[in-house]
């Protein structure tokens, strides 16, 4: 009998940790050599310290940041900021 999520257990997991390779197909860089430019400008972080991996998180961050998209949840709050706002206009 075939389970309803019977495929979503054979479904690849993406992988967190990735190659130079992957991580610079992920970032759209037709070469290594682009995505070394990319590490050089510090648009991507360079492979978690002592490996040859890097993090998939923390590139989706850094394109974030590069792209001014905001993570609500690293970001001051709304009520934080109108406190502040009101703290300082006296």
């Amino acid at each position: 009998m075939k389970h309803a999520n019977d495929n979503d257990r054979n479904a690849p997991v993406p992988r967190r940790g990735m190659t130079k390779d992957e991580a610079a197909d992920y970032c759209g860089c037709a070469t290594t050599a682009a995505f070394d430019v990319w590490i050089r400008k510090g648009i991507v972080p360079g492979a978690i310290p002592g490996t040859n991996r890097w993090d998939r998180k923390a590139i989706d961050m850094a394109l974030d940041r590069a792209s001014n998209i905001e993570d609500r949840d690293s970001t001051v709050s709304l009520l934080a900021e109108w406190k502040a706002s009101k703290a300082f206009s006296g």
